[in-house]
């Protein structure tokens, strides 16, 4: 089915709009909020980010481990530009983050699809290819994942929030385009901007790591496809590894979790924090960890020996998690959700188990809002949309990429594309 016509005309001037688009969209949060918009968690954030820039004092305990976005913070604060400053950053950064996000888009779709029948065996990168169907494919998968990006309601207003969710949802797309940007030339520098992104993830939130688990997945996707030999020797090196750096990673995750009272809200059956809405109730009473026990022992130790509640618990929390149906949630919201994201999953999912696109690209893009839902599991949700939106954008690009193989090039040219 091909665009309306006055759709195709505008179609050569389409990253113009949506460079209009996400401006308006900018426009329109600052507008609503009335600027800089402070809740309840801006405050420790700002008074973290003072003691830096005033003083150079990083205080220890829980905010540590947001560290990036104090950080972050306190660079406008020492400029002087106060929340103004620190609001224009995030929308700055996220700008870039929408630009990268068109551009990783169409790497991952020009150059990914299986070749079209009659076609040579191999199809080149985008900027590279002479098929215009890939072309068109690609540009409307770009388009298609940007617009979503840009007009989704739960993404573009952290933009305006004084949180860490907008620079992390940024630095999660950065992170994607510095990996496309990879496949296509792997420089050194190209490796360092890879490399810094998921650093920078990893320090804005206490579950940052999800990005670089993603870029681990890909890589292991990509060593999957190289000669036998090579994927022997790899894996043992990898395997050594895994070895020598997990008593690290124990440390690690210990000290993320140390601040964070899972078995309160695991006692408490929250499904969203400190809310007692769709609480699980137990059958019985708890059997709980013994004094002393570590952070991650307690959580392995309340699974195991509470197993039937921990499922329906960490089932609830995925529910709350993805389906977008929470129950303070207006009914506009709820049916929105409904309407978009839902058929979004099932898009992202086919598209997610195709062989023709890049197999390292579209693994990152199925693993982080996996493991983002996994970590939300085994903690708790929050009430707003605040865990599920910096991961959407993976979402998009999935669900785009696959409407635009089938639909992409006849809808631009306004007619179904031949010989496929």
């Amino acid at each position: 089915m091909p665009f309306p016509a006055f759709l195709r005309r505008l179609w050569p001037h389409h990253r113009l709009l949506l460079a209009a688009l996400w401006a308006l969209a900018q426009a329109y949060w600052l507008w609503k909020f009335r600027g800089p918009h402070f809740v309840n968690d801006s405050a420790r954030y700002l008074l973290y980010a003072q003691d830096i820039a005033g003083r150079g004092y990083f205080e220890p305990g829980h905010n540590r481990r947001y560290i990036l976005y104090p950080l972050f913070q306190s660079f406008w604060l020492w400029l002087g530009t106060g929340r103004w400053g620190i609001v224009a950053g995030q929308v700055a950064l996220s700008g870039l983050a929408t630009r990268a996000l068109y551009g990783a888009t169409r790497r991952l779709v020009g150059g990914g699809w299986p070749p079209l029948k009659n076609r040579p065996l191999t199809t080149p990168p985008i900027h590279q290819s002479t098929n215009p169907t890939t072309r068109q494919s690609a540009e409307a998968a770009a388009a298609g994942a940007t617009a979503l990006f840009v007009l989704w309601p739960d993404i573009q207003q952290f933009n305006a929030y004084l949180l860490t969710e907008s620079v992390f949802s940024s630095l999660s797309v950065l992170s994607f385009a510095a990996l496309l940007r990879l496949r296509a030339r792997p420089t050194a520098g190209r490796w360092a901007a890879l490399l810094a992104g998921l650093a920078l993830a990893a320090l804005a939130r206490p579950n940052g790591f999800v990005v670089a688990l993603a870029a681990a997945a890909a890589g292991l996707a990509a060593l999957a496809q190289q000669p036998r030999r090579q994927r022997r020797r790899a894996g043992l090196a990898l395997a050594l590894l895994a070895v020598l750096l997990a008593p690290l990673a124990w440390q690690l995750l210990n000290y993320q979790l140390e601040t964070f009272y899972l078995m309160d809200t695991y006692q408490r059956g929250e499904l969203v924090f400190r809310s007692p809405l769709w609480a699980v109730r137990p059958a019985g009473a708890f059997v709980l960890p013994p004094p002393g026990t570590g952070p991650v022992a307690r959580v392995l130790y309340f699974a195991a020996h509470n197993p039937g509640f921990f499922i329906r618990l960490m089932l609830g929390k995925l529910w709350v998690f993805a389906s977008g149906l929470k129950p303070h949630y207006s009914l506009a919201h709820r049916a929105l959700n409904v309407a978009v994201l839902w058929p979004a999953y099932w898009l992202a999912a086919r598209a997610a188990t195709r062989p023709g696109l890049w197999r390292p690209g579209r693994v990152f893009l199925a693993a982080l809002p996996l493991l983002q839902a996994a970590v939300v599991m085994l903690t708790v949700d929050d009430w707003d949309v605040r865990f599920v939106a910096p991961v959407l954008f993976a979402v998009f690009v999935l669900a785009a990429s696959g409407l635009a193989r089938r639909w992409g090039g006849g809808m631009i040219k306004g007619g179904h594309r031949g010989g496929n």
